[in-house]
């Protein structure tokens, strides 16, 4: 059934729209709140476990204050306090009850977050938790016009719904209890290093499949220049096997394209628009897994016959009867997924889903030469850095880190990015790449491998081996990155595109390859892999 013009242009834009990586943010930075003496903690969030009449309940997750004392990031050497109810509930005035180092629970309003802290202080309190008047989480600061900013306590904001729970307990005579931690995100977690794997992996897989496939279809149209009359001549740029090759313009337009997208996702991100996109996804999905399979099976000898017998279907023309029996089996996968994807063990299915994807599109589409690629990436990377960062001055938020986390959507991101849950990080969450973050690099690096093949270079004399080293390189240090934001997240291309296209580059203008790099498909205009002679 393979991926047809519209299908594929959906399947296209859909896999380069989200160019991002992230481990979701533990460390929240703002600059629109400034920092100065005694309002100069960051934005953290903290945990808080609960116990209620000896009894473990709910953990509650709050955000620490701009001031205050900071909390512990491990939590055995957090303190377990008795919670009580401030009176005033606003506390904007001393409590009329007693405190012995009891954490106090108040409400937000009719003060500033400093006074209440001041007061709590002053009360001794060890600790203020603060309820916001909404579900959200609320930065506090300091306001400007105070001065009495030196507070010694935590203060921490917590969500409507949390701040009322624990209030309904204390109302209702339970006795509560609470720790207050902020634990730190470990430096490396190995969800990073599978993920780094799962992309170098596919890259590396899809590269040999496009440079193999490529030179077998050199071979069958060198012999059918051969073997045809002297009138026959093959027509330059298209293949027998339905690969697109990118021109410059289309690959500033693909760029552009992207960008609508994500402003279309962002604008109308809701329930039923990612169900949408859960559908088109399922569709490249099952397009995806389809040709991977197939392709894996007709490797053994068993079914090369069926693979290589077909039978017209309506709508999708000639089909082979091994696409056709492998088909009920990616539609069945993919269904599966979708009915059951907010399970905790999802991930897995999306992942395979989403790495048939872009193995198939890497397999289909093609950068003909380094003019095309370099120009590509340029592109990508200039819309990775505008929409992770410049966005926000637009849009008062980063467009793409709202996209890939999915708000207002109800699910958990977007479909689109491969992602592993976080294995050793207190706060769970899951470690994520765009698949734009792979497919683009992967445009290049498999161009390199092609070129290889073309002038039959060997892997040190050659391109491929530097360009995936490259983009390791720039991979792994997107992943240092992230751990020195505290998580935050970052645009992958602003690190791999300099180390993939600089590396080729450099490495072309040193070897005096420039030239031909830059169109090789002058050289040989009629076939774009020379047979090997064996």
């Amino acid at each position: 059934m393979g991926i047809h013009g519209p299908l594929f242009m959906i399947v296209a834009v859909l896999a380069l729209a989200p160019c991002f990586a992230s481990a979701g943010d533990i460390v929240h930075h703002d600059d629109v709140a400034p920092k100065r003496p005694g309002c100069e903690n960051n934005f953290v969030l903290v945990k808080v476990p609960a116990w209620v009449d000896g009894v473990e309940d709910i953990e509650y997750v709050g955000v620490g204050a701009r001031f205050g004392l900071t909390l512990e990031s491990k939590e055995k050497h957090a303190n377990k306090t008795r919670l009580v109810l401030a009176d005033p509930p606003d506390l904007c005035r001393p409590p009329k009850n007693k405190l012995n180092g009891d954490v106090i629970l108040a409400h937000r309003g009719n003060c500033s977050f400093t006074t209440k802290s001041n007061i709590a202080e002053d009360a001794n309190a060890s600790a203020i938790l603060i309820i916001n008047y909404r579900t959200e989480l609320f930065k506090m600061v300091c306001e400007a016009n105070e001065t009495d900013v030196r507070i010694g306590i935590p203060a921490v904001m917590l969500p409507q719904d949390a701040g009322a729970s624990l209030e309904n307990y204390i109302k209702n005579s339970s006795a509560v209890s609470v720790q207050l931690y902020s634990p730190q995100r470990p430096l490396v977690d190995v969800a990073e290093v599978f993920l780094w794997l799962m992309a170098v992996g596919t890259i590396l897989g899809a590269s040999y499949w496009s440079a193999w496939s490529a030179r077998e279809v050199a071979i069958e149209q060198d012999k059918l220049l051969k073997d045809a009359s002297g009138d026959f001549t093959l027509k330059e740029g298209v293949k027998s096997s339905g690969v697109v090759n990118i021109n410059t313009t289309s690959a500033i337009l693909f760029v552009v394209i992207a960008s609508c997208f994500l402003v279309m996702l962002y604008k109308l991100m809701s329930l039923w628009f990612m169900d949408v996109l859960v559908v088109l996804f399922c569709i490249g999905g099952i397009e995806g897994l389809q040709t991977c399979l197939v392709a894996l099976l007709s490797c053994f000898r068993c079914f090369q016959h069926a693979g290589e017998s077909f039978i017209k279907v309506p709508f999708f023309g000639a089909v082979s009867y091994l696409t056709l029996a492998v088909s009920p089996f990616c539609i069945a996968f993919a269904v599966v997924w979708a009915v059951y994807r907010r399970v905790s063990f999802a991930w897995i299915g999306q992942d395979i889903l989403g790495i048939a994807l872009i193995i198939t599109v890497l397999q289909i589409v093609h950068v003909p030469n380094l003019k095309v690629g370099t120009v590509l990436l340029s592109c990508a990377f200039l819309y990775d850095i505008f929409w992770v960062f410049v966005s926000k001055l637009w849009f008062k938020e980063s467009v793409m880190i709202v996209v890939a986390r999915g708000d207002k959507s109800g699910e958990d991101g977007i479909p689109m990015l491969l992602k592993i849950p976080r294995m050793f990080d207190p706060w769970g969450g899951y470690s994520i790449i765009g698949f734009g973050d792979i497919i683009l690099p992967g445009l290049l690096v498999a161009f390199a491998l092609r070129y290889d093949w073309l002038t039959k270079k060997n892997l040190r004399a050659g391109y491929f081996l530097w360009a995936m080293t490259a983009y390791g390189l720039g991979l792994l240090i997107t992943y240092i990155a992230l751990n020195m934001m505290d998580g935050h997240g970052q645009p992958a291309l602003l690190y791999i595109v300099p180390f993939t296209l600089g590396t080729f580059l450099t490495l072309g203008k040193k070897r005096g390859d420039l030239k031909a790099l830059w169109a090789p498909e002058r050289s040989c205009p009629h076939i774009q892999f020379q047979p090997s002679q064996s």
